[in-house]
Parts: C-alpha cells; structure tokens; sequence
C-alpha cells in the first residue's frame, strides 16, 4: 500500500478534534465567541465548513450561545458595512453586507437596536454622489437625499446573515428607536402610540426604567418627552436630566442606569428625576506630534456587560506649523467600569478597517 496514500486516508477519516465524536467537538467550538471564528475557520478546511454550516448555527441557537456583540457603523464605510466588537476575543470583524445595499452609497438617518438575540436595523435613507455624467464632485453639496425607507433589517448572530423583516408602517429617517420591556417602539412606526404633546423632528431617543425617552427639536427648540408603556402616556422629562443638550450615540443605559457624555464629562443620572453627577472628566485621545490632547465628538456609546463603550469619533486638529486647522477621525476602542473607583478608561482593539464619527451603535448581550 503506498505510505502517502494511507495517511492521507487517515487524515480524511480524522474528526474535527481527534478522539472526539464529531457532535461533542462541535460543542466545544460552539463555545468559543463569534471573535475567534476568523483563526478557527484558517484551522482546516473541515473547520471552516463545520463553522459555517446550518448544523452549528441551529447547536448555538438551541444553546442559546450567541455571545456579546458591540455593533458599530462608522461614516468611513459606504454601504452598510457594519463591524462588529467581540469583548471575549477583544476582536473586530466585519459583518456581511446587508442584502441589496449599494456599496456605492452611504446608510444615513436610521436607527439601530437589539432585541432577542437579533440585531435591528431600521428606515434611514441611502446617500450617494451623483453619477459622474452630472457632474458631481465628492463635497457634501453634491450630495442628494433620496426618500426615506419603511424597511428592517435584522442581523441573525448565529447564522452570520442578514434578512429583511416587516418593515414599518411609516417611512422614517433621523427618528426615535428603542427597545423597551421587550417590545421595539418606534415614534410613528409599527404599533401606534399616542401622539406626543408636541412633534419633533431630528429625533433620537434611549430607552431607561422600562420607558422610552424621546428628544428632537419642535420649531428651535429642543425637547425631551418620556412615554410609559405601563400607563400608556407620554409626559415631559425633568428640566434637570437635560437629555435634550446631547448629540445622538451620547447616552447609553447600563444596569438601571442611565449615562451620558456631557461637556464635563462622563456622568450618571441620580434618581428617577435628579440631577447628573460627573464621574470623569472628558475623554481625551494623544496625538503623536501634537502638542495638546483632543477630545473627540461624534463616538459610539453603549453599555454592554457591566462596562460602558467609547468607539470612533473625530476632532479638529490645528497645525501651528502650517497655521491650518483638519479632521482627524479616530478608530481607538475604550471602556471602563462606571462602578469603579477611581474611574479609568482602557484602550482595547481599535475598529477593523473604519475610523471616524459613527452613524450607528448597538450592544446585543448573551
């Protein structure tokens, strides 16, 4: 019998894990995080297919072994090319891209959120530059703004995919989005709630003690309006929680806590209608050559296990040397424990090929 031709007979006939029976072994990689899957699937062919197949999707599923996700979608990356955080694996990945996408245009005005075990994406509207035949250059101005869409997408952790789901009732962009006791509330989407007292517009909202927290802009104004599902009412928010002097992705609610990135600083919501403590000042990045620190806008924020997320942004730099101000877009990964003492934010792997403001910010908990 030719020697090459029995070991590569060995080889075919090996499972997955050596003295192993194929289903126990595919339990064991089922325990390993969505971040290792990258160098799990270089291992061997075998373990490529086997990650990859409906057999290991449905073994996580019924395990309920998902894992922790920190989605994020950042202005660098046309289309909807969203990556994804794994704090287990301390690794980036991107995430395929979502079914009729152009990965010509860029996904602007949607909203995000995660909901038992699935990952929501919803309304928005695509932008694009003209077609060159126009004329069109690559500024801002150049730019136009197709009509919103109805349409969800939901992202399913344990197959890797993207589906379409029903979509809303409403076409909406730059609107308000929370999961709430279970439920995805949508202002002026799916299911129909009351109206609010005064109709906003530019909205984003967090969801926190079980209510939906909605602030926009009526007329010049800025407004904070709270609805209870409980009660099935909305009223207005404390003039102390000031939730209607953030930018959009700066509060994030964090076991029955609610946080935010204020001018000052880092702060925590004290009681149901009290006033913001500060925990630490603002977060500042290092530049190399640069002479002072900057402090960057436009980050993710989300709570996920216990720790609170800083990701991406941009800042102004201003070179003394050349007497010019730029954009610098950052691609750095914080976090710190907000129950802590002292405070401390600590870098972990930056994003996977994307930096800069970010459009979109959702954590999915095991």
């Amino acid at each position: 019998m030719n020697p090459t031709g029995s070991a590569h007979l060995e080889l075919v006939c090996e499972g997955l894990i050596p003295g192993l029976p194929d289903e126990l072994a595919l339990m064991c990689l089922a325990t390993l995080s969505h971040g290792h899957h990258g160098v799990l699937e270089c291992v061997s062919r075998r373990w490529r297919d086997a990650l990859r197949s409906e057999e290991y999707s449905r073994l996580k599923a019924r395990e309920g072994l998902c894992g922790d996700w920190l989605f994020v979608l950042t202005d660098e990356k046309p289309g909807m090319r969203w990556s994804a955080y794994d704090p287990g694996a301390d690794r980036w990945h991107a995430l395929p891209p979502a079914p009729g996408t152009d990965p010509r245009s860029t996904h602007c005005g949607f909203a995000c959120v995660a909901l038992r075990e699935r990952f929501l994406v919803l309304g928005g509207y695509p932008v694009r530059p003209p077609l060159e035949e126009h004329g069109g250059g690559g500024g801002c101005s150049s730019y136009r703004r197709p009509a919103a869409t109805r349409e969800v997408m939901s992202f399913d952790p344990y197959r890797n995919r993207w589906s379409e789901v029903a979509g809303m009732r409403t076409p909406r962009c730059d609107f308000a989005c929370s999961a709430v006791r279970g439920r995805v509330l949508v202002a002026g989407g799916w299911e129909d709630l009351p109206p609010m007292p005064t109709p906003l517009r530019s909205c984003f909202s967090v969801s926190h003690d079980g209510r939906f927290h909605v602030v926009g802009r009526s007329a010049s104004e800025p407004r904070h309006f709270i609805f209870d599902p409980a009660w099935g009412s909305w009223a207005p928010a404390p003039a102390a929680w000031q939730l209607h002097r953030l930018p959009r992705n700066a509060a994030a609610a964090l076991d029955g806590r609610l946080y935010a990135i204020l001018e000052r600083g880092l702060a925590a919501l004290e009681g149901s209608g009290g006033a913001w403590s500060v925990l630490d000042g603002p977060p500042l990045f290092d530049l190399p050559d640069h002479r002072r620190k900057l402090q960057p806008s436009g980050c993710g924020f989300a709570g996920l296990r216990g720790k609170l997320y800083l990701v991406g942004g941009k800042a102004i730099r201003y070179d003394m040397d050349a007497r010019v101000f730029d954009i610098v877009k950052f691609a750095c990964t914080r976090y710190c424990d907000p129950a802590a003492a002292p405070l401390q934010w600590r870098d972990v792997r930056p994003l996977f090929r994307s930096r800069g403001a970010v459009l979109g910010c959702a954590a999915l908990q095991q």
